[in-house]
């Protein structure tokens, strides 16, 4: 997809197997590394962000091994405070690196704190600082500065290039109904799991830890194999549904570490080996931001919080 011009994570095994699953586009290093790290990183030809004193010096020793130029990008902090080196340290810094040849510096980019009046100063000061480097003849390279939020909200700040992150599942950052109106977007992660167990329910009888849910009428129940230490969020018990064929199902009782329960109704609609989907398409009661919605959970808790180890299949 011509759209798509890298990839970025944080993380440097994250990274790693992005080249080791075959994507041969750019792939951005956004976090620290120790050295080794690095050295693996450039040697794989992954991009680093990069914003410490000393780093000029790491970086050409790497080159030298590996005898390749280390490609950066530059992470400037305009004062989220969390990483980058500070605006208002950065031009010496920057001439310093634009100085060495074995550093090619691809792009400079910032992250927004995502208060909207403090976010306008954010960029102010990159702005700034990037019209004193072009005075200065240093190259930033590609600019960069919106994920998602600032994608639907913020647009003067989307620069060269953007980073969506919870857009890329389908889920909107902040603010579903306006978003959705200014750009709708396609479920692209779906959370599935096959019903084990189908019983009838006597009126009286309870669900789960707590007895959360006591049958007022005699009802059928269904349990799926999934729970909180799978990702799936304790709070869905507050009007969350899963979809089963065509027909959506509530969730009762209470979220065990390896077990859901679903309440079905009168009739025993659905049968052991059905497949069941707490979060994706195919109805707008498992989307993620409308479960975020009922539930009062993020939405990036709601994607970003499940289990490694859950078996995926990529389509």
């Amino acid at each position: 997809m011509p759209q798509v011009a890298g990839f970025a994570a944080v993380k440097t095994d994250a990274c790693l197997s992005l080249r080791e699953s075959g994507i041969k586009k750019p792939v951005l290093h956004m976090g620290m590394a120790t050295e080794k790290e690095f050295y693996d990183l450039a040697a794989n030809n992954i991009e680093l962000s990069i914003y410490s004193d000393n780093i000029r010096r790491t970086l050409e020793a790497i080159s030298t091994k590996i005898n390749l130029k280390i490609k950066v990008h530059q992470y400037i902090d305009t004062g989220m405070s969390r990483m980058g080196i500070p605006y208002h340290k950065a031009l010496p810094w920057m001439q310093d690196i634009a100085e060495s040849s074995q550093i090619e510096v691809l792009g400079s980019f910032m992250c927004f704190t995502e208060d909207k009046a403090y976010d306008q100063e954010q960029l102010r000061r990159f702005v700034e600082l990037v019209a004193k480097a072009k005075t200065k003849r240093i190259d930033m390279g590609k600019l960069h500065a919106a994920s998602s939020n600032a994608i639907y909200h913020f647009p003067e700040s989307t620069l060269d290039m953007v980073r969506p992150g919870i857009t890329i599942y389908g889920a909107y950052p902040t603010y579903p109904e306006k978003e959705k109106a200014i750009g709708a977007l396609k479920v692209a992660y779906r959370l599935n799991a096959r019903v084990v167990r189908v019983v009838h329910l006597r009126t009286g009888d309870s669900v789960s830890y707590g007895r959360e849910y006591t049958a007022e009428k005699p009802t059928w129940i269904a349990t799926l194999p999934i729970g909180h230490a799978d990702g799936y969020i304790r709070k869905a018990v507050n009007g969350a549904k899963v979809l089963i064929g065509k027909k959506v199902y509530p969730v009762i009782g209470a979220i065990s570490a390896s077990h859901t329960i679903l309440e079905i109704g009168n009739e025993p609609e659905v049968k052991i080996g059905d497949v069941a989907t707490l979060i994706g398409p195919g109805h707008e009661e498992i989307h993620p931001s409308h479960i975020s919605t009922v539930t009062g959970v993020s939405v990036y808790d709601i994607l970003m919080h499940m289990n490694a180890n859950l078996p995926k299949l990529l389509i």
